[in-house]
């Protein structure tokens, strides 16, 4: 019978077969699941380590010194300042387009929703350069705005600008599925109940966005505080005026200043991990049953 079930091809079901076909899925995920350690611990694992490293060679006082400095304490604030203003602006904006590209129809919808997606594609120092291009001193609009007393390129509204636009996608793309999952039922419920706009708004559809638009805000949070080609390019990179902390560790390992380089460097990387790993804590706190 064995004979005539391996001649037909046909699998033999046995205990023994069983336990080896366990045995065989039981390696294969354990193999997967070392491969995707591997990955994970090669592209973030690795430099977290090789950051702490070099923060710490010369002792755990090096980095706290390094980072007290004025100039990267400055530094420091104007990134948070950006930043925030550009979390404050698509937390807005950014959730009226989404809104409007799920739940309207116009004609050039799918050119403005692949437009959304143009950050991804575009090298930042290549958005510095549009910037300069357009709101330089021989610029496109660069000598109006002089003639008007408004300072764009080498300043700090010309790197909200080049900020805004980095990270213009991340709080559409998160609640664009959202809203698509949601439906219109709800929402045309609550009409018929007797809601207005703004109350179907926060009582409806802004509590199924929650968690998307949380995640939102911190991924352009994170995004915002580690741009360096387009701040740049068109802050300049001003020590005292227009150096962001990225710029900062750009110049201090040019000037061999190893040790607030990789400080600075970790305290970006370790706030940036920091907020999506806390948004994910928090929301598979809040949602077990």
């Amino acid at each position: 019978m064995t004979a005539q079930a391996r001649s037909a091809g046909q699998p033999i079901v046995t205990a023994g077969g069983r336990a080896m076909t366990r045995g065989l899925g039981h390696w294969r995920r354990r193999v997967l699941i070392a491969l995707v350690w591997l990955y994970a611990a090669f592209l973030i694992l690795a430099p977290l380590a090789a950051l702490v490293r070099g923060a710490l060679a010369q002792g755990v006082g090096a980095p706290i010194a390094a980072l007290s400095q004025p100039d990267v304490r400055g530094a420091f604030l104007l990134t948070l300042q950006t930043a925030l203003v550009s979390v404050a602006v698509h937390a807005v904006f950014g959730t009226l387009v989404a809104w409007v590209l799920v739940r309207q129809y116009f004609r050039g919808q799918r050119w403005l929703s692949a437009l959304i997606d143009l950050p991804f594609a575009v090298s930042a120092v290549v958005v510095g350069y549009m910037l300069l291009l357009i709101f330089g001193r021989n610029g496109l609009l660069g000598p109006w705005l002089s003639r008007l007393g408004i300072q764009i390129a080498f300043a700090w509204p010309g790197m909200l600008l080049a900020t805004l636009f980095v990270t213009l996608p991340f709080m559409i793309r998160e609640l664009m599925p959202l809203l698509e999952a949601l439906g219109r039922e709800p929402e045309q419920a609550a009409a018929t109940l007797g809601a207005n706009g703004w109350q179907t708004f926060w009582l409806v559809t802004f509590p199924a966005l929650r968690w998307g638009f949380l995640y939102g805000l911190a991924l352009t949070l994170a995004r915002a505080l580690g741009e360096f080609g387009a701040v740049l390019i068109i802050g300049g990179g001003i020590q005292g005026r227009t150096e962001t902390a990225t710029v900062f560790i750009y110049r201090a390992l040019d000037e061999r200043q190893y040790v607030g380089a990789y400080s600075a460097a970790l305290l970006l990387g370790l706030v940036s991990l920091g907020l999506v790993v806390g948004i994910d804590y928090l929301r598979r706190r809040y949602e077990q049953p």
